[in-house]
């Protein structure tokens, strides 16, 4: 994975904020493959935009994912998490009926972690 190296420059602040994120499906059932798997992609990046947060990197295994995103301070990492795992949920329902014998998509919990360019160490 890459990290954003250099720092977003705005009229009233200079940040740097890359965030590695981690989740699971319920029961770490292996069912993202396949169209599934192309659509849940495309679902994080159309709601990465409309958060405008970048996706600097992403790996989407079979029964788990992780984002490397880059964020603007005023947006909690909670809430992206909560926006990427709702949506992607939603919309991954209606689109594959084969998905709703399943309880529910994700499970409640998540990994972030906070990600330092390797030669600012």
């Amino acid at each position: 994975m890459v990290c954003r190296t250099w720092a977003i420059n705005t009229p009233e602040q200079v940040y740097l904020l890359n965030y590695h994120l981690m989740w699971c499906l319920k029961r770490r059932r292996a069912i993202l493959v396949g169209k599934i798997k192309h659509r849940l992609e495309q679902i994080i990046r159309e709601t990465a935009k409309e958060m405008h947060v970048e996706v600097l990197d992403h790996a989407v295994n079979p029964d788990h994912l992780h984002l490397l995103i880059s964020a603007y301070p005023q947006l909690p990492v909670h809430k992206i998490v909560k926006r990427f795992k709702g949506r992607s949920s939603h919309m991954l329902y209606r689109e594959f009926p084969e998905l709703l014998k399943l309880p529910s998509l994700w499970t409640h919990t998540y990994f972030v972690s906070t990600r330092v360019h390797p030669e600012a160490e």
